[in-house]
């Protein structure tokens, strides 16, 4: 069977995009000393359980030096909670229903600016700068600003190698110090929008979390700069990972592609499917804070674990025929959002912003399709799944 990983090359490590299942569904890896969990009932528990699995995984990581205040992605409760519900209300489903027509007017003004009429390059062209517009707008940063954010970003996430505890080489040193000083650009330019905005408040998500309080405190500049960091960082790049994830799978699936044409209301199922099939975000940390037994296999506390959601998006024991994309699977209790506390906060977001852009795709290009000529070029991360460049011919010739 060719998959779209042989087809197009992907991370050697990514077995599960090419229709292998793990020996465990919980093994010790000692070249890394890290705990690796493939299932897909043992990543529930533990995205379930932040009492037992944390996610402040930097308390394990000596190397990474900066502070994880404010970090959403890090923090367990009660803290975590009382911060999300800081900006919970930007994403309610009235919010990001409301939307939509800004994200159409955008989609549109993007493509009409794609200068060549028979080819366009997705992520350029319409994945990167839609949803990273639109985080943008909702933060109060300068959408115009985006190739800043891509510079950095891109480069936080260039690591090619399974980050190791045990073997601290040059090249992970190197790797860990470049995106340290993405991290820290990223950082300067949002810390400069913070200041401002303390100075001249506006009817954003910056202003409200500048003036916010948790149990009677203003939020520290490190935190007020690290939430934003998140969301702007989270906010565009797993809708870049989904839309240019979801036209692979279709490309890849003619006879789905077909159907997805002739009944649009099948969209948001194809982008589920695609969630699972073909996940962005491959894994997550955990630490352990006592000895637990996970999977058959007895985990010390203070260890490491890096759950392989996307690993768990195709174990047979929760979907039948795992390796098969199929839109009409139903359930599809998909891990590709996370789940637990966790779950991604701007996933109806993404969603809505794949929806109406997939939709406008079609509409616009009845003839889109890969280049045999000129293959994707994925972003290199073990731990993540996406095209960095994806160019597609859109004529009919």
């Amino acid at each position: 069977m060719t998959t779209i990983a042989d087809t197009w090359g992907l991370h050697e490590g990514h077995f599960w995009l090419r229709g292998r299942h793990p020996d465990q569904q919980v093994s010790f890896d000692a070249a890394t000393g890290m705990w690796n969990v493939f299932g897909h009932p043992e990543a529930l528990r533990i995205l379930g359980d932040p009492k037992t699995f944390s996610s402040d995984t930097a308390r394990v990581l000596p190397s990474l030096e900066m502070t994880s205040e404010g970090m959403l992605t890090q923090m367990d409760p009660p803290e975590h909670g009382k911060l999300r519900k800081l900006v919970s209300h930007a994403f309610t489903p009235k919010v990001v229903a409301d939307l939509e027509p800004r994200i159409a007017e955008l989609t549109h003004e993007l493509l009409d600016q794609v200068a060549d009429p028979d080819r366009l390059e997705l992520v350029t062209d319409l994945a990167y700068p839609l949803p990273v517009i639109v985080i943008a707008e909702l933060l109060g940063v300068p959408g115009s600003d985006r190739h800043l954010f891509k510079q950095w970003v891109d480069r936080m996430f260039e690591n090619t190698q399974q980050f190791s505890l045990v073997e601290q080489s040059e090249e992970q040193e190197r790797s860990i110090t470049v995106a340290m000083e993405q991290f820290k650009h990223l950082a300067d330019y949002i810390g400069e929008h913070a200041d401002d905005r303390r100075r001249h408040p506006r009817a954003d998500l910056l202003t409200k979390l500048v003036e916010a309080e948790v149990d009677g405190e203003r939020l520290t500049q490190a935190e007020v700069v690290n939430f934003a960091n998140i969301l702007l960082v989270a906010g565009h790049i797993t809708t870049t990972m989904l839309l240019g994830n979801t036209v692979l799978c279709l490309d890849t699936h003619p006879e789905q592609l077909a159907r997805t044409r002739e009944d649009r209301s099948t969209i948001p199922a194809v982008i589920e499917e695609s969630l699972r099939f073909f996940s962005p975000f491959a894994a997550l940390g955990r630490v352990t804070n006592v000895d637990v037994e996970l999977g058959g296999q007895h985990i010390p506390a203070d260890k490491l674990l890096m759950v392989w959601i996307a690993a768990a998006n195709r174990d047979p024991r929760e979907f039948a025929d795992p390796d098969v994309f199929d839109p009409s699977r139903t359930p599809n209790h998909h891990l590709g959002f996370g789940r637990g506390i966790h779950f991604c906060i701007g996933a109806p977001l993404a969603r809505l912003e794949g929806k109406v852009a997939l939709d406008i795709l079609l509409d616009r290009f009845p003839h889109l399709r890969t280049d045999p000529d000129e293959p994707p070029r994925f972003i290199p991360s073990p731990s993540m799944t996406g095209v960095q460049r994806l160019p597609l011919l859109t004529s009919g010739v």
